[in-house]
């Protein structure tokens, strides 16, 4: 894993930073004053007009089996046609990190500001927890899988009305070599404004 206090400078840690694998994450997790403070991280985020269009919603303990109850419900109810080791594999979709945050986008229609910015505004906030994550040690993926989408898992997490999940963040500590991924190169796809 790379650590930040490993590294030279933030800048190494912004280049070699991998995410780790939701198939691979175990204890620990962070603590409950360390999930404090990387939530302290995550709001240091653009926010035009300082709206505040994101919440949290935090799963750790026995709140991972109890929403996976929900998950395997509903999967029976969305597929019925699948055995058990399906919904077996949707109960535990939240036992596989030690902590998991939801990241809500409650953006809404404003007078100024477009709910498009308020939108990527939190999509900021769950990068920047898996940033503040990995430079405590840990390692996390942001993910959203079906859940994030089906209208009745959304409510049993907790979203109302509109909100909408941005991201699910599993936070843990990798259980096996965190492997990187082929990187584009940002100079094919630069393009400077005015020059054929």
């Amino acid at each position: 894993m790379t650590k930040l206090n490993d590294l030279s400078s933030p800048m190494n840690f912004l280049k070699t930073r991998k995410s780790g694998s939701v198939k691979a994450l175990g204890l620990p997790g962070p603590s409950p004053a360390q999930v404090s403070e990387i939530l302290e991280v995550a709001v240091r985020v653009p926010d035009h007009g300082k709206l505040t269009p994101w919440r949290f919603v935090l799963f750790e303990g026995e709140a991972r089996v109890e929403i996976g109850k929900a998950f395997a419900k509903r999967w029976q109810v969305l597929h019925p046609d699948h055995g058990e080791e399906s919904v077996a594999f949707q109960r535990e979709l939240f036992m596989r990190a030690p902590v998991i945050i939801v990241v809500v986008s409650t953006a809404a229609p404003h007078v100024k500001i477009p709910e498009w910015e308020q939108v990527l505004s939190s999509a900021a906030v769950c990068y920047n927890i898996v940033l503040a994550a990995a430079a405590m040690g840990f390692d996390a993926q942001w993910q959203t899988d079906w859940v994030a989408y089906d209208s009745e898992t959304i409510a049993a997490m907790g979203l109302r009305g509109t909100e909408r999940v941005s991201g699910i963040v599993c936070i843990g500590t990798t259980t096996a070599p965190l492997e990187d991924r082929p990187r584009p190169d940002p100079q094919a796809l630069l393009t400077r404004w005015g020059q054929a």
